[in-house]
């Protein structure tokens, strides 16, 4: 048992090293760009503001971003979808799979629920013990059933799903811009490097110009196709797991399931409020929005009146059941 403990805390320990990397390599850009090549490398001072001012703009969005896309819990099931004391210890007693299919069944009557199994059945983590609810998975990783879960990113050590979506997607916009900016403006020195245009006392000054350059294109050019890539997925109302298997729903898989619209899917992660999309802030769309599959069903009135009586609040540590 010890042993076991003590491997998960090393786990723990060593998934936060991608994050030290990612804010080193951060830490080491903003002494680059400010001290090196803003303070002792360009001698105009108009310039030297002008960059400034723009380069700490992208900096404060991009650490904003990445912090929220960290430090944001990921949201789980409800209350509402574990099973109840006495089925949950007879669907532990029963051995034979059809059997506790039938209790799953009679507990999933009242909730909302579209996705079936590759088999038709009902959704059910044994390890969390949750029904799960509609593009709900569970994470391996953080050990949880997470909200329409995209992935678990190294990067940020976190499930990328309801909670955070919008933040990560944030993150990667303003990274790229961060990097973008910070070669462009960085190109005409490095060049100046090449054809020995800068002054001998700036030696120290050229070892970070270059290195700032290449890492800058290096991020520039990987984060571009992620970003890309995700934005289309936004665009589709897809997760990431939904691109690679399409969900099952009662009359089949459909891998546009749950599109709403270019729009409407636009909304589902940045909210309505557009005056909100560009901030790394909670904003979603009502919960009467969320859940709406995208082909009429004869179950909208029971879902209306089911998550009319659940409030919203931004899911901290815990979420209602999201399935958009």
């Amino acid at each position: 048992m010890a042993p076991t403990h003590v491997l998960r805390c090393c786990q723990r320990g060593l998934a936060w090293i991608p994050v030290i990397f990612i804010a080193l390599v951060v830490c080491w850009s903003y002494y680059a760009y400010v001290v090196e090549l803003c303070i002792f490398t360009i001698p105009s001072i108009g310039e030297q503001v002008v960059y400034m001012i723009f380069f700490h703009l992208s900096f404060i969005m991009f650490v904003w971003s990445y912090w929220k896309t960290i430090f944001t819990m990921p949201a789980n099931p409800s209350k509402e979808f574990c099973l109840p004391k006495a089925e949950k210890e007879r669907y532990e007693k029963e051995e034979r799979p059809e059997s506790q299919q039938e209790i799953l069944w009679r507990a999933a009557t009242s909730l909302p629920l579209y996705t079936r199994t590759g088999a038709g059945a009902i959704r059910y983590c044994d390890r969390c013990q949750v029904i799960k609810p509609d593009r709900c998975h569970h994470c391996s990783a953080c050990d949880m059933c997470v909200l329409k879960m995209d992935h678990h990113c190294p990067w940020v050590n976190n499930c990328v799903g309801f909670s955070n979506y919008k933040f990560f997607i944030l993150f990667l916009a303003y990274s790229l811009v961060y990097c973008l900016f910070i070669a462009a403006t960085v190109l005409q020195y490095f060049i100046k490097f090449w054809t020995n245009e800068l002054p001998d006392t700036h030696t120290h000054a050229k070892f970070h110009v270059l290195f700032l350059f290449f890492v800058a294109a290096m991020f520039c050019i990987s984060i571009l196709s992620l970003f890309s890539y995700h934005l289309w997925l936004v665009g589709k109302n897809r997760s990431t797991i939904e691109a690679f298997r399409a969900p099952v729903f009662r009359t089949g898989s459909d891998k546009n399931g749950f599109s709403l619209g270019f729009r409407k899917n636009i909304a589902q992660v940045f909210g309505d409020q557009k005056k909100y999309w560009l901030l790394p802030v909670f904003t979603r769309y009502k919960y009467i929005n969320i859940f709406k599959y995208s082909r009429p069903s004869s179950d909208t009135s029971s879902l209306c009146s089911f998550f009319s009586s659940h409030k919203h609040k931004p899911p901290v540590k815990k979420a209602g059941v999201l399935s958009g």
